[in-house]
């Protein structure tokens, strides 16, 4: 079921991060080569299980985020190539890793590694990229960026946990809820963008700049994933839409629409999402008590907010290529929601 969620300030009908893409096309080639290369093993299933979700069309906007923080910040050497492989490494580990505890079936459209090579070695080969991943941020050289990058990787896992513990908890408030993000999604976006001025050897206070934006773009583009659930389509998702909904996610959207419904509804939340009950035409009726009680609409408002935190900390900066192609990213990535 496809619902659109109104947007009626939309200023570029069709943002994208074509600009983005052109900026690094170069600096992407080495790092998708790296990957490559960082993923072999002789032990034949961790390239085949990693190979299977590294080829499966991601858009890698995390690694391009480091590439173009650093570019923009006027780096010259070959660091950022090895921090934005790592990133995208800590990026892959962490979906092997949630779609075992997710119990998922699709990934990006193809089954989840989980049902063609099982949990374990979902797991397993997911450790195996985060072991190479700090093997490159030990080699990059940069203390700072190994910090920066291993905070990422353990409020990354603070986050699932919190998110396993709020799994089917209908008292999940929005602050709850945000402190999970925040730990689960923003904190790679805030690092991917951090060390490039770090590699750079910026100031303090664009290293800073740089962490409250991905911050804040990694909250925009969670929360739109989370109206994708209920109002998306698959392709824009890359899992099945009502996924949040079948495996009892308590996300922005139900927080929202849980509070504002009557007891009736209050009811069918409970049974659906902690009792797991669900029946044929329920998950329409969640998107229908969602746009009621305009939970959608709301949980797309508070992705802009964040994504207008997120451009203005990139204000102090000169204009260039590179600050509107990251400008451009907030917009896609709210954009997404229409």
């Amino acid at each position: 079921m496809g619902v659109v969620v109104p947007f009626e300030e939309i200023q570029n009908p069709e943002p994208s991060i074509d600009r983005l893409i052109g900026l690094v096309t170069d600096d992407m080639d080495r790092v998708n080569a790296l990957i490559l290369s960082k993923a072999g093993s002789d032990v034949a299933m961790i390239p085949e299980v990693a190979n299977h979700l590294i080829s499966s069309g991601g858009k890698r906007l995390r690694p391009m985020l480091t590439l173009a923080a650093a570019q923009m910040c006027g780096y010259r050497e070959d660091g950022h190539i090895r921090l934005a492989t790592a990133v995208e490494f800590m990026h892959t580990a962490t979906l092997l890793h949630d779609d075992v505890v997710d119990e998922s079936d699709m990934r990006r459209g193809k089954l989840a590694a989980r049902k063609l090579w099982g949990n374990q070695a979902s797991v397993l080969v997911g450790d195996y990229l985060l072991g190479q991943a700090f093997r490159m941020m030990v080699e990059v050289g940069v203390m700072q960026a190994l910090s920066i990058l291993s905070d990422a990787a353990a409020i990354i896992a603070e986050g699932e946990v919190m998110q396993l513990a709020a799994a089917k908890n209908m008292a999940t408030t929005e602050d709850e809820y945000l402190a999970v993000i925040r730990a689960k999604t923003a904190a790679l976006f805030s690092a991917a963008a951090e060390v490039g001025p770090v590699v750079a050897g910026r100031p303090r206070g664009e290293q800073a700049a740089f962490r409250s934006y991905g911050t804040n773009l990694g909250l925009a583009f969670q929360l739109v994933d989370d109206a994708l659930d209920y109002g998306g389509s698959s392709a824009k998702l890359g899992k099945n839409v009502g996924d949040d909904f079948r495996e009892g996610k308590i996300t922005l959207p139900v927080v929202l629409a849980y509070r504002r419904g009557s007891d009736e509804d209050r009811a069918f939340w409970t049974r659906c999402l902690q009792g797991g009950e669900i029946g044929e035409g329920d998950l329409g009726r969640a998107v229908d008590l969602m746009k009621r009680h305009n939970a959608l609409a709301d949980t797309v408002d508070r992705a802009r907010h964040y994504g207008a935190v997120a451009r203005d900390a990139l204000a102090p900066f000169r204009e260039s290529e590179h600050k509107r192609a990251l400008l451009e990213v907030v917009e896609f990535c709210v954009a997404r929601a229409y």
